[in-house]
């Protein structure tokens, strides 16, 4: 065993569809949503870096949310575009292990910093005389090194645990990206306490920040009733809305993905889950918080309005 794993070098992804008339649609449609994501992201992170009044902890946490989105947005998709325009979409072995690091790394972070952007909503609802002591930089930039930290370590048990696996002749992976189910069935040896680890560090990663956003939501959802005023209370609402859309998407689509046994749901399923959290939610995020965020839209208008000014 040990000697044909040596021998697998390199993988092959099979891609979303082997449909030859679907190829060159898909690669523009999702070369479309790519630059979408990255003029989103970073347009939203130029807006928050150019605007002193945006300079608050929810928009570091957005900075960071929307830098890792496109971080790992752009660790998925430039690869996957090219299994539309080639025959044999290939990548290294170490290139595989490295693609599957860093998707690991930014999903778990941005797990993580949704969390923390509802406590930031949790301190400044429910107790925003002490807001601005509660969440000072030192403790905005220690909860973002505590996101960084799970990220990392999630990551390296989870690069860690498949790159202890044996492959054998079989290299086609059924996905278009190096994902942690696709390659465990590709495995010569016993997959289940891989897929043990898996479920558990997934749990974690996924079962710390709902428990965090479940918790300060509930207790901000119980201040607002309390809140006497319509407008104090619908602006309330509001601050909030965002933040429970892009958790929906992205935690659904995620413990849809992982927290169920491949004999549920087979891995064709599994690629459509997985195209919704690494490429829909990434695209949809920046255009949900400016769209539905008063303060991003008049900093914009401010914004547009120099640029134009000065040109």
């Amino acid at each position: 065993m040990a000697a044909e794993n040596s021998s697998v070098t390199e993988f092959i992804l099979a891609g979303l569809t082997n449909e030859p008339g679907l190829q060159i649609p898909l690669f523009f449609l999702f070369l479309g949503l790519y630059m979408v994501t990255v003029v989103g992201n970073l347009g939203l992170i130029m807006l928050i870096g150019l605007n002193s009044c945006l300079h608050t902890p929810m928009y570091f946490f957005l900075f960071n949310l929307s830098l890792i989105d496109f971080c790992y947005s752009s660790t998925i998709i430039p690869k996957m575009l090219m299994s539309f325009v080639s025959e044999k979409n290939t990548i290294l072995h170490a290139g595989c292990l490295t693609q599957l690091f860093f998707f690991c790394f930014f999903v778990i972070s941005e797990s993580f910093i949704l969390s923390a952007m509802a406590y930031d909503r949790y301190v400044a609802i429910c107790n925003p005389l002490v807001y601005a002591v509660t969440m000072s930089p030192k403790v905005c930039l220690l909860l973002l090194l505590g996101v960084y930290v799970m990220g990392f370590s999630g990551a390296m048990v989870h690069t860690g645990s498949i790159a202890s696996l044996t492959f054998c002749a079989n290299n086609l992976v059924n996905h278009f990206m190096c994902d942690i189910l696709p390659l465990l069935e590709l495995s010569c040896n016993s997959t289940y306490v891989h897929e043990l680890v898996v479920f558990i560090v997934v749990a974690i990663d996924i079962g710390m920040p709902i428990v965090t956003i479940f918790i300060s939501y509930a207790l901000i959802l119980s201040s607002i009733f309390h809140i006497q005023s319509t407008d104090g209370r619908s602006k309330a609402f509001s601050t909030c809305s965002s933040h429970m859309i892009v958790v929906s998407l992205f935690f659904g689509s995620g413990a849809f993905m992982y927290l169920k046994p491949p004999s549920i749901l087979p891995l064709d399923q599994g690629k459509l889950s997985s195209l919704f959290y690494t490429i829909v939610v990434p695209m949809l995020n920046p255009l949900i918080y400016s769209l539905r965020n008063k303060d991003v839209k008049v900093s914009l208008r401010k914004t547009l309005g120099r640029k134009i000014f000065s040109g």
